[in-house]
């Protein structure tokens, strides 16, 4: 491994249960409130241009991992760091599920543990983060303090925090096979966001190859006792259905622990695109949220019908206290979709605060297809991505180009938003990337406001009748600049691609990648801002940087002083903006892309920040095996 550096250490935050003492460190997509926040602020607008590297960590996998499953990973972990009696380790994982405690001065590893993960299968490989818990008994001489992991290949396993070592009175030593393991093709299921703890109970959900076919395994949540590792309870979001799967929670979990409940965004049914065997949806696409000791079901909120999209709920939902106008305060979420659109609701009940309207939208013309007739739309606040599109909005580099862009989007099937799928070509906008994604936003409290990146480049689909060579195995089959999406058990596949001009430039008018900024107590947007450079997606690099925006994986993270700090775009650059402004104020060249969020954390009297830079397979760039600390000199 290589090891540079000085410094290290992140903040925890400290949720406390009846039974166990849930370190609240930050998940992949943010702390157990989905805030993706730090009340630290040393690091301000006014001094944040001294922000230097302090320390940089390699994990050691583009040396020591074969070609053919580097291509196959994303690098989207956040670190935790454990409390002073666990050891004070700052704690992550690499995309094989590798977990490694890093020394919080120096950055040098203290001890790591490989679970030997399977390399079968098609889903590339991704950990988003781990998690910690207190035992009931803290004087325990081992595994008083535990370090959770949930591997690709759907085990959880449970380390002593101090040396790394499973913890024999887990499971069968140390480890847990989940109820599904085994039961399907490798790779099928697999386990990408950082498990929730609270309450007596670890939670963890699933990723599922839910596109490929019609039965497709099942989204169900396991919850096993944060002692022994025993089965408590498990909840299916499509319990008793049985013409379909998935409607799995591949994004992080929210909890409050205070009111017992967790909050669950649901993906959509399998298969993505067309549903003609599927005659209920479930708790699909929804917002479910649950008593976390006991798995019963509280309240659900669909926030899209019958899903012909791929728009699963992407992102763990905000927690937050919503000032209502009356001076009150109601404990409230936030949950963002891949639509753009953004719900508010209370979290005790699922009713929105923000009225929501159920709005017609276009039929599908495809035989046995029963599209909704309607679908939500928040009143406020208002869409985060504009999905209309006319001809006369066509964009391009010359006055031919934007022309041949003009014909493109004139020759598409076009009803907005929800454009059903068809055998001729039809827009989608935004596409099954978002609008918002994995991400989520980063919450500035003192603000009431939410900053969200968000993907606007449009996309065009068609469904194509079956033939061999689109029904090739595979996560997404590229074949040329296209994609192919199979969907074995009906007549089609899916063709995806960019609506981009004869030059390779998108049709759709920039920032093809922004930041927006809402006012949660208002419902309005505060500001926009375009998000990454496009100077590196030519044929050639340019050397200056073109802020047109890019697509971006990963979230931001928000500072009490009032800055965003993100990355996620495909430009390699870790930024900081004021987020009362969304002016851009730093801005450091990372070796590749960082698709995970940052977190922030205090040592030794100083602020720094943290950020995994492992590039993403998805997006075809380098990749790396990154992690670097920053702080003030």
């Amino acid at each position: 491994m290589i090891r540079l550096g000085r410094f290290a250490v992140p903040l925890l935050s400290a949720c406390l249960s009846s039974h166990l003492a849930l370190g609240a460190a930050p998940e992949p997509v943010g702390d157990p409130l989905g805030q993706h926040y730090t009340p630290l602020n040393q690091i301000t607008p006014a001094n944040v241009a001294r922000l230097k590297p302090a320390w940089i960590y390699r994990t050691g996998d583009t040396a020591k991992e074969a070609v053919a499953d580097q291509k196959k990973t994303a690098g989207q972990a956040t670190p935790i760091l454990l409390p002073a009696d666990a050891g004070g380790a700052l704690v992550t994982c690499t995309p094989f599920s590798r977990v490694i405690a890093l020394d919080p001065g120096t950055g040098h590893p203290r001890w790591e543990y490989d679970p030997q993960v399977l390399r079968d299968g098609k889903r590339g490989y991704r950990c988003r983060g781990v998690a910690y818990v207190a035992a009931r008994d803290t004087q325990a001489p081992s595994c008083a303090h535990r370090v959770i992991i949930g591997t690709h290949d759907r085990r959880v396993v449970a380390l002593d925090a101090r040396n790394g070592k499973p913890c024999a009175g887990f499971g069968k030593g140390g480890s847990v096979d989940l109820p599904d393991r085994g039961k399907h093709a490798p790779g099928d299921v697999s386990s990408p966001a950082a498990p929730a703890v609270g309450n007596g109970v670890i939670v963890i959900g699933s990723g599922i190859l839910d596109f490929e076919k019609v039965q497709a395994p099942r989204g169900t949540v396991y919850a096993l006792d944060a002692e022994t590792g025993a089965l408590r309870w498990q909840f299916d979001p499509i319990e008793g259905i049985r013409e379909y799967g998935a409607a799995n929670v591949w994004a992080g979990i929210s909890v409050d622990v205070e009111r017992d409940l967790i909050f669950l965004s649901t993906s959509s049914p399998s298969p993505d695109y067309i549903g003609t065997a599927r005659t209920r949806d479930g708790d699909a696409n929804s917002i479910v949220a649950l008593r976390m000791s006991t798995g019963k079901k509280v309240w659900s909120f669909a926030t899209t019908h019958h899903d012909l999209w791929d728009y699963d709920l992407p992102a763990q939902a905000t927690l937050f206290d919503w000032p209502a106008p009356n001076g009150s305060k109601v404990p409230a979420l936030a949950q963002v979709t891949k639509q753009g659109l953004t719900f508010i609701l209370d979290r005790r009940t699922g009713k929105p605060l923000f009225s929501v309207e159920e709005r017609p939208v276009a039929q599908s013309t495809i035989p046995g297809e029963k599209s909704s007739p309607t679908q939500p739309f928040p009143v406020k606040p208002p869409p985060l991505v504009n999905a209309k599109l006319t001809p006369d909005d066509a964009w391009g580099l010359t006055f031919w180009d934007r022309g041949k862009c003009r014909e493109k989007i004139a020759a598409l099937e076009n009803h907005g938003l929800f454009t059903p799928p068809s055998e001729k070509p039809f827009l989608m906008l935004p596409g099954s990337l978002g609008g918002a994604n994995w991400g989520g936003g980063a919450y500035l409290p003192s603000e009431n406001l939410l900053v969200v990146n968000v993907n606007t480049a449009g996309f065009y689909g068609q469904l194509l009748k079956t033939d061999a060579m689109a029904k090739a195995d595979g996560d997404h089959v590229q074949v040329g600049n296209a994609f192919f999406v199979s969907m074995k058990g009906t007549p089609y596949t899916i063709k995806m691609d960019v609506l981009k001009s004869p030059l390779g430039m998108p049709c759709t008018q920039p920032p093809w990648g922004k930041l927006v900024a809402i006012d949660l107590a208002k419902g309005d947007i505060r500001w926009e801002a375009p998000l990454g450079s496009i100077h590196e997606l030519g044929p050639v690099k340019l050397p200056w940087r073109i802020n047109l925006g890019t697509p971006s994986l990963g979230g931001g993270l928000m500072t009490a002083s009032g800055l965003l700090f993100i990355s996620a775009t495909m430009d390699r650059v870790l930024r900081a903006f004021d987020a009362r402004t969304g002016k851009e104020v730093w801005s450091y060249e990372l070796p590749v892309d960082a698709a995970a969020t940052p977190m922030s954390y205090s040592h030794q009297g100083k602020q720094y920040i943290v950020i995994n830079a492992g590039g993403h397979n998805m997006f075809s760039r380098p990749l790396g095996d990154y992690f670097y600390a920053f702080a003030l000199p």
